[in-house]
């Protein structure tokens, strides 16, 4: 019979690249990731992984190894796939990962609402505006805004969102409405993160330099003060669209505004989708979309 231990904390420390990581991802210390594998080298009589102080990375053998062993380990999950499809309630793990805002006011109770539904899911829900690395950190899910730059993952678009640049009717009243993109010279521009703000014009992407007397990293700050009229932002959607529909914030150069983006659920390409990621996907795509 083939003896099955240290095969797991193998391929997690392969694809994670880090023994630690591999321990949170298995849920074990990482001690014991380290003792596993090192028995699994010496049954084998093959060294698996270069081991630094910065860094881990696999050998040509084990990289070999770690093929064999990753098509075994999808036959398994797919096994068990074919078993809980059978039984038709997601149940077991999920941990997902989404920026604050979006996450808090949008991503949050879809997720609360499929947990009601599904009472037998153990959910972990992370928000934050850092890209994390999926794999390294165990995440199924992730829920990312705009334009993607990981290619090394799987991507599926959910929904779209429109940026808007927005200011008050008391601001408007005071200093005009620009027109132009060469009039915002002339405004208070309110700053989020970046210091330029993305137009298209004449069918090419423009990113024009702002200035303004606040910066924040937070859109809802910056909303709070196109509300009491201090300036011009340019922000998503979510931010701003309930305020433009009452007419506490006026849309503005809509004739330049950019395509719309994507809203985008990314998980690691390596991994087949289990039914309750398939089943949460399926399910933010339709509410989202």
């Amino acid at each position: 019979m083939f003896n099955w231990e240290g095969v797991s904390e193998f391929v997690a420390v392969a694809e994670a690249e880090s023994f630690t990581a591999a321990g949170k991802r298995l849920g074990i210390s990482t001690a014991q990731v380290s003792r596993q594998v090192s028995a699994l080298e010496n049954r084998l009589s093959a060294k698996l992984f270069y081991r630094t102080t910065r860094r881990v990375s696999v050998t040509e053998v084990g990289n070999i190894y770690y093929q064999h062993c990753r098509q075994v380990l999808d036959g398994l999950e797919e096994a068990e796939r074919a078993i809980t499809n059978l039984q038709s309630t997601p149940t077991g793990k999920l941990k997902i990962t989404a920026p604050v805002t979006y996450g808090e006011n949008t991503v949050a109770p879809l997720v609360n609402n499929f947990v009601a539904k599904y009472p037998d899911l153990d959910v972990s829900l992370h928000l934050t505006n850092q890209t994390l690395d999926l794999v390294h950190e165990g995440y199924d899910l992730a829920i990312r805004l705009g334009k993607l730059t990981d290619s090394t993952m799987m991507a599926k678009r959910l929904a779209s969102r429109t940026q808007y640049v927005c200011a008050s009717p008391d601001y408007l009243s005071a200093h005009g409405e620009p027109h132009s993109l060469s009039e915002l010279t002339h405004h208070n521009c309110l700053q989020g993160t970046l210091d330029h703000w993305r137009f298209q014009e004449d069918g090419k992407e423009r990113n024009i330099k702002v200035n303004g007397n606040i910066g924040c990293n937070s859109g809802r700050a910056l909303v709070d003060a196109a509300l009491k009229g201090i300036g011009i932002v340019q922000l998503p959607d979510y931010y701003v669209l309930p305020y433009i529909e009452t007419g506490q914030l006026v849309s503005l150069l809509d004739h330049l505004r950019e395509p719309d983006e994507g809203i985008w659920a990314l998980y690691p390409h390596n991994r087949h989708l289990s039914p309750k990621v398939r089943m949460l996907l399926d399910y933010l795509g339709q509410e989202l979309g």
